[in-house]
């Protein structure tokens, strides 16, 4: 069983609230639905279509990515980012599908959270490249791999117009903004910890003086393991062990920001 996160929950029964109410064949499908041609008449359904679905397979494949990816990434980047990250992948999808409209076929609907889920994908490919993926349940792929699979597969089938009735550039607009939003978030966070450590006069390979690292040791010590996401739990253990092995100076400042925000966590 994973261990959820507030809004992963939300999200997960957002949606299927929204397919029993907005099934296919209802009017507030056709309402909520995103047709590119139209986005100028109907802005509002480049956020609606991300709660509407298909079918009862489109919204379990979908739920079944946010189900697994989610939580881990809403505790690392925390709530507010994490929600940034999932609405701006879908709709990122929808306005790269209004940008593919010349190499697309004639006004079609586009329906599904994969754009969202997409980016989600990326954004824990990016910070856990490494981390093994099971397909199927059975064959182990970095999650890296994944990624790029996921890059080039859409890419191809948006171009040659191959898997019809799939919409790839939403799949890529998912990928593309979820790329470029955890791209300025890091260039943002760096710019403001290099401030902060400028006006404490913090060395660049982070810490601060010997009673700014115990107390950072102390709040890091606390840290209720127990209750964090299996992967996250063995992350502190290795980053503990390793601040007892060597010092907390010789953690990188992204190290230093998880602890911190496992901290604040419990």
């Amino acid at each position: 069983m994973v261990p959820m996160t507030p809004w992963v929950t939300r999200l997960l029964v957002a949606n299927v609230i929204a397919f029993f109410i907005a099934g296919p064949g209802t009017a507030l499908y056709r309402a909520g639905w995103f047709v590119p041609e139209f986005v100028l008449f109907r802005p509002w359904t480049a956020f609606t279509y991300m709660f509407l679905h298909a079918g009862l397979g489109h919204l379990f494949f979908n739920m079944i990515g946010l189900y697994f990816f989610g939580p881990r990434l809403e505790e690392r980047l925390g709530s507010r980012d994490f929600l940034w990250l999932y609405f701006l992948g879908g709709i990122g999808g929808a306005l790269l599908s209004v940008a593919a409209i010349p190499v697309t076929p004639g006004p079609a609907p586009i329906v599904g959270a994969s754009g969202a889920i997409y980016g989600v994908l990326l954004a824990f490919a990016m910070i856990w490249p490494h981390e093994r993926i099971y397909l199927w349940m059975v064959l182990p792929v970095p999650a890296w791999l994944l990624a790029g699979f996921m890059v080039v597969a859409s890419l191809w089938s948006g171009i040659t117009g191959s898997g019809a009735g799939i919409a790839h550039f939403a799949h890529l607009g998912g990928l593309l903004f979820a790329f470029l939003f955890l791209r300025w978030r890091e260039a943002k966070r760096g710019a403001a910890k290099r401030e902060f450590q400028q006006k404490l006069g913090v060395v660049q390979g982070g810490g601060g003086g010997p009673l700014q690292d115990r107390a950072a040791m102390a709040r890091w010590e606390a840290i209720d393991v127990a209750g964090l996401h299996e992967l996250n739990r063995d992350e502190v253990l290795f980053l503990l062990d390793k601040v007892r092995t060597a010092g907390v100076r010789t953690l990188t400042p992204t190290e230093r920001e998880f602890l911190e925000r496992m901290a604040r966590a419990r």
